[in-house]
């Protein structure tokens, strides 16, 4: 078994405690489904690294704070991904979709009416059982 692809997530929320979602191009694996936003580390990067390069180059969102909350370990059958989630507790800039993506900002109690890949659906039931962020 391959190793899984390490990836940063970050939940952004907004004043009105809603929270960013982007869909997913199709062309990409789990494409078509909505996603909490991030990507994979490169070498040599930490969590934080990743989070913060991931977030300027799809967002342009800077991060200035971030904690963890979960990981998750989800195999697909043609590969396995470690979510390594993360709150993004502050931020600088206006989140804009930068490899025009749609992007959404979203109630919590909302979340279930998206499709997410299978992977994110323990993401959206932790931030559903309570008022985490």
């Amino acid at each position: 078994m391959n190793d899984p692809v390490h990836v940063a997530v970050g939940i952004i929320s907004n004043e009105k405690d809603e929270v960013l979602i982007a869909f997913r191009h199709h062309d990409k694996h789990q494409g078509g489904l909505w996603e909490f936003p991030g990507g994979k580390l490169e070498a040599g990067e930490n969590v934080g690294e990743a989070l913060h390069r991931e977030l300027k180059e799809e967002l342009d969102l800077d991060t200035l704070e971030i904690s963890p909350l979960l990981k998750i370990e989800h195999d697909y059958g043609d590969k396995t991904v470690l979510l390594d989630v993360w709150n993004v507790d502050s931020y600088a800039g206006q989140a804009r979709g930068l490899e025009g993506q749609q992007i959404k900002w979203v109630g919590v109690k909302y979340l279930q009416n998206y499709e997410f890949p299978k992977a994110n659906l323990e993401i959206v039931t932790f931030l559903s059982e309570a008022d985490r962020i």
